[in-house]
């Protein structure tokens, strides 16, 4: 469980592990600075430390009083900073030793060891920001292209937050509507019953759409996934490194090869796309087999996307009429493989077969239309995100908007149905609380600690 108490002083490492140019260490608490100058000492003798601004100095041994590193200071005092506490960074060399050491004289000298997230978590509750732009933060360290990462920073400069208090205005207008009747009865105040309809319409009709936001999101944050489905022998795992541009899967002329499956990502353009190698689909010989054309199906029943792989160098069979059936229903590209043979199999007329579907012929082997079928892929199966709207990256928001999206439609209800506006108040004042949490202005320890428990350390 993550520490909510904010009156120690928590230090950790801020950059990436490894070695590199520069390595930062983070102090954040009253005796940040105290327990810095301990080990750090100014190039000048008697130099002040003016906040805001790097001073040059050495960190030193103080039991030895030898120095082993050359390092700035950087002094920001409350509540100014990240955290509305006193924060100090020392920037020195990337050198895991060096920043171990800076760690464990750091603790020495009264500093704890900071929690994943934890700084963040101080910013949380310091009221810097909310809980919305929190997990922003994180998204924005785990982007993986340019577009992810504007969409994850449009959220931590608040445009989310600023989102879900519209929606809160919404709802505290319908109430007040409703409630004017109820608490004035002698004014006589009418509840204009169509007003408030349009009202929640209206409420319903955007929780919709950033509802619907949230798999065009998920995919921007984590990747597309992408099955590879096909009978036996069709060239697969062939297709699948040669996708990924190296040996990963192992390919043999035998049917069967591919017991389990294999989950490699790949970048085009902007997005990552996680590519899944599966087992053949045919009638199974072992017990193995069986098991891995069981999760072959099962992965490509959840993936975002299918490629439908098949030989064009054989007549269309039964079995690959029934492959493409089962993905009727699925965003899908026909890929015509083993184009470098003589073709036997009509494309045109498999892909007219199920309706509208793009497809295309390559040769895995020797890299036929490869790049045509990435910029295919990208084309079919990329979210379409326009970057000005507000999105939703994760399930507890989706989670969250659905119970309140309820709640509005069971608004509607009441309405419609003629049911006294006590009622119809009750269920609107269920919602607040919902937004409450979603925002993090109800703050439930299980939450944070789901939220701040994925980030990572120094963060």
């Amino acid at each position: 469980m993550l520490d909510l108490s904010p009156d120690d002083t928590i230090i950790a490492i801020s950059t990436p592990p490894g070695r590199g140019g520069l390595g930062v260490v983070r102090l954040s608490g009253d005796r940040a600075l105290e327990i810095a100058l301990n080990f750090f000492r100014p190039k000048k003798s008697g130099t002040a430390i003016p906040p805001g601004k790097a001073v040059l100095g050495n960190l030193v041994d103080p039991e030895s009083k030898r120095p082993f590193d050359e390092a700035y200071l950087l002094d920001f005092p409350a509540p100014h900073t990240y955290t509305r506490q006193r924060v100090v960074e020392i920037s020195a060399h990337g050198s895991p030793a060096v920043l171990e050491e800076v760690l464990r004289l750091g603790t020495r000298f009264g500093a704890r060891l900071a929690s994943p997230g934890e700084f963040t978590l101080r910013a949380y509750l310091g009221g810097r920001i909310d809980i919305l732009q929190a997990e922003a933060v994180d998204d924005l360290i785990r982007a993986s292209g340019s577009r992810a990462a504007r969409l994850a920073f449009g959220q931590l400069d608040g445009g989310l937050s600023s989102r879900m208090a519209g929606l809160k205005d919404r709802v505290m207008d319908i109430l007040a509507h409703t409630e004017a009747a109820i608490e004035f009865p002698e004014e006589h105040l009418p509840v204009s019953g169509r007003e408030i309809s349009f009202l929640l319409k209206a409420l319903a009709s955007e929780l919709v759409k950033l509802i619907s936001s949230y798999d065009a999101g998920r995919s921007f944050l984590e990747g597309v996934s992408l099955a590879i489905a096909g009978r036996t022998n069709v060239g697969k795992s062939t297709l699948f490194n040669a996708l990924l541009e190296h040996e990963r899967a192992i390919v043999t002329p035998f049917p069967g090869t591919t017991r389990d499956f294999l989950r490699e990502k790949i970048r085009i353009r902007d997005i990552d796309f996680n590519l899944i190698d599966m087992a053949g689909l045919r009638k199974p010989e072992t017990s193995a087999e069986k098991e891995g054309i069981r999760r072959s199906r099962d992965i490509a029943a959840k993936a975002d996307g299918v490629l439908i792989l098949l030989d064009a160098s054989r007549r269309e069979s039964a079995e690959d009429i029934a492959l493409i059936e089962e993905f009727r229903e699925r965003k899908a590209i026909l890929v015509f493989n083993k184009a470098d043979l003589i073709p036997k199999m009509d494309a045109g007329k498999l892909s007219g077969r199920f309706g509208p579907r793009p497809s295309l012929a390559i040769s895995a082997l020797k890299g036929t239309n490869l790049g045509k079928l990435k910029s295919l892929i990208y084309r079919t199966f990329a979210p379409r995100i326009n970057e000005n709207e507000d999105v939703i990256f994760h399930m507890r928001q989706k989670l969250a908007l659905e119970e309140i999206l309820a709640s509005v439609r069971a608004a509607e209800r009441l309405l419609a149905q003629g049911h006294p506006e006590e009622m119809l108040a009750e269920e609107i004042r269920t919602i607040l609380p919902i937004l409450g949490r979603l925002v993090g202005e109800i703050r439930a320890d299980d939450v944070l600690n789901d939220i701040f428990s994925r980030f990572c350390v120094g963060k």
